[in-house]
C-alpha cells in the first residue's frame, strides 16, 4: 500500500458522495495524507467549507466553474472574499474557461474568469484552473494576471504545458493518464519537471483503469500515480512523496 498520497482536486462535497462520512476516514487510514476539496458553484463553495471544517488533512478551494458563472453577482464575490480568510480555505477554484459546453457564452466566462483571477491576486491565494478547448485564451489571461496555481485535469499539448510551467504553474493529472488513448497527457507528463507535477482524482469523475466508468475516489490514485511514475522513470512511492510536497507548497499547507 502506498502512503503519503495527496489528492489535489476532489469533489466530495457533492451528491455523489452521500457515504462520505464512512468513506473519508477509510481513505485517510489507507494512505491518503491530504485532500483538496474543490467548489464549482456558490452552493458547493458553502458545502466544501462546511465539509472540510470537520476533517483534518482536508482543505477547500472556493470559486465558480466557467459553466456556472452566468448568474454570479457582486454579493457572491463579497462572500468569496469573506470565506477566503477561513483557515481551511487554501485556493480560489475551480475557475477558468470551458468552450466545450455552451452553458455560458465565452465573453461572460472571460469576465468572471478575470474577476476571480483578480480576487486571487488581491488575496495572494493560488488558483485552480479549469481549461477545456480554451487553451490559448486561458494562457493569455494567466499570463496577464500572473497568479500562482495549477491547471487541473490537464488536457492540452506538451508545448503549452511547458509554457504554463514557465509561468510558474503546476500541472495536475487525473486517471485519464492511464487510458490507452491518453497520448497527449503522456507527452505532457514526460516534459513536466517533477517539482511541478500534481496528482488528482477530480472524483467522482475520471476513474483510472482498471476502474474506468465507475465512481472515482482518492484510493484510486494508486493507479494514476503508478502510471505517472512509470512515465517519469521513478518508483511510485517517490512520485507520491514528491507530489504531496508540491501540493503542500502550492497551497501553503504546513504539517
Amino acid at each position: 500500500m502506498y502512503q503519503h498520497i495527496f489528492d489535489s482536486h476532489a469533489h466530495y462535497n457533492g451528491r455523489d458522495f452521500e457515504d462520505r462520512e464512512e468513506l473519508l476516514p477509510q481513505l485517510f487510514a489507507g494512505g491518503v495524507c491530504g485532500i483538496m476539496d474543490v467548489a464549482s458553484s456558490m452552493r458547493s463553495t458553502r458545502r466544501t467549507v462546511e465539509l472540510t471544517a470537520r476533517y483534518d488533512h482536508m482543505y477547500s478551494a472556493i470559486g465558480v466553474h466557467p459553466c456556472e458563472v452566468g448568474d454570479m453577482s457582486e454579493t457572491d464575490y463579497d462572500l468569496l472574499r469573506e470565506l477566503s480568510v477561513l483557515p481551511k480555505v487554501k485556493a480560489i477554484g475551480e475557475i477558468g474557461l470551458d468552450y466545450h459546453w455552451d452553458d455560458v457564452a465565452p465573453e461572460v466566462q472571460k469576465i468572471h474568469f478575470e474577476k476571480q483571477l483578480q480576487l486571487a491576486v488581491e488575496l495572494d491565494m493560488p488558483v485552480i484552473i479549469h481549461s477545456r478547448e480554451a487553451a490559448q485564451d486561458t494562457y493569455d489571461l494567466l499570463k496577464k494576471y500572473r497568479p500562482r496555481g495549477v491547471v487541473h485535469c490537464y488536457s492540452g499539448s506538451a508545448d503549452m504545458a511547458q509554457e504554463l510551467v514557465k509561468l510558474g504553474f503546476y500541472i495536475g493529472f487525473t486517471g485519464v493518464i492511464t487510458f490507452k488513448n491518453a497520448r497527449r497527457a503522456v507527452e505532457s507528463a514526460e516534459v513536466i519537471p517533477l517539482d511541478r507535477l500534481l496528482v488528482e482524482t477530480d472524483c467522482p469523475y475520471m476513474a483510472p483503469e482498471p476502474h474506468r466508468g465507475s465512481r472515482c475516489d482518492s484510493s484510486m490514485l494508486e493507479f494514476t500515480g503508478a502510471r505517472l511514475a512509470q512515465i517519469k522513470g521513478i518508483p511510485a512511492q517517490e512520485l507520491f512523496d514528491r507530489t504531496a510536497e508540491n501540493a503542500r507548497v502550492l497551497f501553503g499547507i504546513e504539517e
